[in-house]
């Protein structure tokens, strides 16, 4: 480079400084500018030796990060100085311990918050990605702003990318889709999160992207028409009302319009609403509710609103903070129109999320804000022995999720996802309040845990200490929280039930002479096609693995000849996982409905699903149920114009299987037999009663009781006990 350019270089490197002071959101000390130009004159000299892709001096990337930081989200000064730094140990000669001693502990830690994240990102293995948001949501422990800036990172690296490979490029585009995105969403940085998914597209999608670009281009004159007409029939209304506000007409982004078009199979041209009115008006804090309501009052005069689409952020923000009114009118030319009302506080609180709350409120309770997203976000990563892979699909479902408002029977406003049932509520509460659940009482009716809720529904959780989660609980909880935590539970209850069956184990094979040894366990995990030793306790102890079959056992190794092949050709295969600590799930069983019952059905040529996979079943005219994959590029077809012929399905594991049996029982009708019969039924430990009737006639008694069950091995045992009950004759299965 000549000196000239050096010169012009140095000039345009102090102007954006100088550009970053005067753009920032809040109002800085002396103090803040001293740190913000120490920060700012140590990545200059970090940075110096460095170019950007694109050729230009590296140093600009740091100070356009800041910029987003300063403005965008409108973070504080050590949130500024800390951007300035981001890359600072990772790319050059400066330690951490030298940022602790120049800016102290506080920078310091969140710049080594970024250089770890950073160091994660170079797989493209999937679950290594999933594993590596993971562990890049763990040091939201350490700061909050280490994300933050993150965020604010990968906006800028999207802004720049175009001098980059192609491959990178979609790498780099999928990625922010996948995480970093929803992870803005989270925060109420709608702005940004809106920018990331338009970005993504342009790269993973270019063709469509520019597409929507371009009509987007082409009708803006026209959207810009329509909300003239629509500003003009209501501003004289509320003009009258002497209100102090501006109508904006915001489009929606590329990525949503895509998604819609997707989701509604429409042509660009059929999105009905391609883009928002928002009336932003200038209140101070005591008529700023008042003011939102005369809004919509004046509003809905002039226009009729769809009642079903009224959005009421006002009364019960959304937990990132939100706040505003929304409602869809029908507007001039007979069109649908969202309109948004927001004072400039919630706007802005909209626009940079948490951080708008620390310029409006002072004091601890934007630390309490924050503490309390904090901990949400904890609640999510608390279970680190899930599938990464699960867990980020989770955590983004969550992320994502729109929001319901529920009451506690105190009155007290709990916010879920939509579509949370009272077991992700009695999680909510507590782990130990979900654990202990039997029951749910909503608006003052029993009902199923899986009962969908509703805004507005008050839930109450009926517990008992006897109670403990099953495996059905998790087709009915939506939330990471109740999930991880039901996973873990009944992880633990299988371990409970592994160790009684190692002791069974252990007392059966003494009675065929084998000792239990670990040449033992290994011949029998083989034998039985398991992959570890819990696998084959837990099943000896659920009865799946009974006498019979460890008598095949035994005669397969005592039997001389086989014996003889095995010593010669060579040592029994041994199972690599024998001693993981884990009980291993072998999907082998495809059951359909609520009831999950064994039906034929045939595999979809479409899409070929294989066991384990997420499935439906469709009932087709001529060929039964034709099983098809959740994804399958047919389902969205079937699912809208045939949803009355899907049937929910799902592959279990047949040796984890509880089966429905109905018991016949007969006898002498005398006083308590029936609470004699239902206390043997509640004590058998595993045993669930469903259905219980009973008719007495001149004496003589009937009855029909509908019990769940592991296998027949429990049944026997209950019904044997069931026929030493006095008075009773006949035990049989129906």
């Amino acid at each position: 480079m000549t000196d000239l350019q050096i010169e012009q270089e140095n000039i345009a490197i102090a102007s954006e400084y100088k550009k970053l002071l005067r753009i920032s959101y809040r109002m800085l000390s002396k103090e803040d500018k001293k740190l913000i130009r120490q920060a700012f004159e140590v990545a200059v000299d970090a940075h110096k030796e460095q170019r950007r892709k694109s050729g230009e001096a590296y140093i600009f990337h740091p100070i356009a990060v800041a910029k987003i930081v300063a403005s965008e989200i409108g973070m504080d000064a050590t949130s500024i100085a800390a951007a300035l730094l981001h890359d600072v140990v990772e790319d050059t000669t400066y330690t951490s311990e030298d940022i602790e001693k120049m800016f102290g502990e506080t920078v310091a830690r969140i710049v080594d918050g970024l250089t770890k994240i950073s160091s994660l990102e170079s797989e493209t293995d999937v679950s290594l990605q999933a594993e590596n948001f993971r562990k890049m949501l763990l040091t939201l422990n350490d700061d909050v702003r280490v994300i933050i800036i993150k965020i604010a990172d990968r906006l800028h690296n999207m802004q720049t990318m175009e001098s980059m490979r192609a491959d990178k490029q979609v790498k780099i585009a999928s990625e922010t889709l996948y995480i970093y995105a929803p992870l803005a969403h989270r925060i109420g940085l709608y702005k940004i999160k809106t920018e990331l998914e338009d970005l993504s597209l342009k790269y993973t999608e270019p063709d469509v992207y520019q597409d929507i670009h371009d009509k987007i281009k082409e009708t803006k004159e026209e959207q810009d028409d329509y909300i003239r007409e629509f500003s003009n029939i209501i501003e004289n209304s509320l003009n009258v009302e002497g209100l102090n506000y501006e109508i904006k007409g915001r489009p929606k982004s590329i990525h949503s319009i895509r998604l819609k078009m997707e989701k509604q199979n429409v042509s660009f041209d059929e999105v009905y609403d391609k883009f928002a009115v928002r009336i932003i008006y200038k209140s101070d804090s005591a008529n700023e509710k008042f003011l939102a309501w005369k809004i919509y009052s004046i509003v809905t005069d002039h226009f009729r609103p769809n009642p079903v689409r009224l959005r009421d952020w006002i009364s019960s923000p959304k937990s990132t903070g939100y706040e505003a009114l929304h409602i869809t009118v029908m507007g001039p030319k007979g069109r649908w129109v969202e309109v948004q009302i927001r004072s400039q506080r919630m706007n802005e609180i909209a626009e940079k999320g948490y951080a708008a709350h620390f310029k409006y409120k002072q004091g601890e309770t934007n630390e309490q804000e924050l503490e309390q997203w904090l901990n949400k976000l904890q609640d999510a990563l608390e279970n680190t022995e899930s599938n990464a892979v699960d867990f980020v699909e989770e955590f983004k479902l969550n992320l994502y999720s729109k929001e319901i408002f529920v009451f506690t029977p105190k009155g007290d406003l709990k916010s879920l996802p939509k579509g949370a049932t009272p077991l992700d509520f009695a999680f909510s509460i507590h782990t130990e309040v979900g654990l202990k659940t039997r029951g749910a009482r909503v608006n003052s009716k029993l009902v199923p845990l899986s009962h969908t809720l509703k805004s507005g529904d008050q839930v109450d959780i009926i517990t008992s200490n006897s109670a403990k989660p099953t495996s059905n609980w998790l087709d009915y909880a939506t939330t990471a929280r109740a999930r991880s935590k039901i996973k873990s539970a009944l992880k633990e209850s299988k371990k409970e039930l592994a160790e009684e069956g190692k002791a069974v184990l252990t007392r059966k094979l003494r009675a065929q002479k084998i000792p239990l040894n670990e040449r033992t366990i290994n011949e029998l995990v083989v034998f039985f096609k398991l992959k570890t030793s819990l696998d084959l306790f837990y099943r000896v102890g659920n009865g799946s693995i009974d006498n019979h079959s460890l008598k095949e056992f035994a005669a397969s190794r005592s039997n001389a000849l086989v014996s003889f092949f095995k010593n010669k050709i060579k040592r029994q295969p041994s199972s690599q996982d024998i001693n993981k600590d884990e009980i291993t799930t072998n999907y082998d069983l495809l059951v359909f409905g609520k009831e999950e019952e064994k039906m034929d059905y045939k595999i979809a040529n479409c899409c070929n699903p294989i066991p384990g996979d997420s499935v439906f079943g469709f009932i087709t005219v001529s060929d039964g149920i034709k099983v098809h994959k959740n994804n399958c590029p047919n389902a969205i077809q079937l699912q809208s114009n045939y949803a009355y012929r899907i049937i929910s399905a799902k592959w279990i594991d047949s040796t984890q299987e509880d089966f429905r049996a109905i018991i016949k029982l007969t006898g002498i009708d005398n006083l308590g037999l029936v609470n004699t019969i239902t206390k043997e039924i509640s004590r058998e430990m595993h045993v669930d009663m469903k259905h219980i009737s009973f008719d007495s006639d001149d004496g003589i008694f009937s009855g029909k009781i509908t019990v769940v069950v592991k296998n027949k091995t429990i049944l026997k045992a209950l019904m044997d006990n069931l026929k030493k009950i006095n008075g009773i004759d006949k035990v049989t299965r129906e």
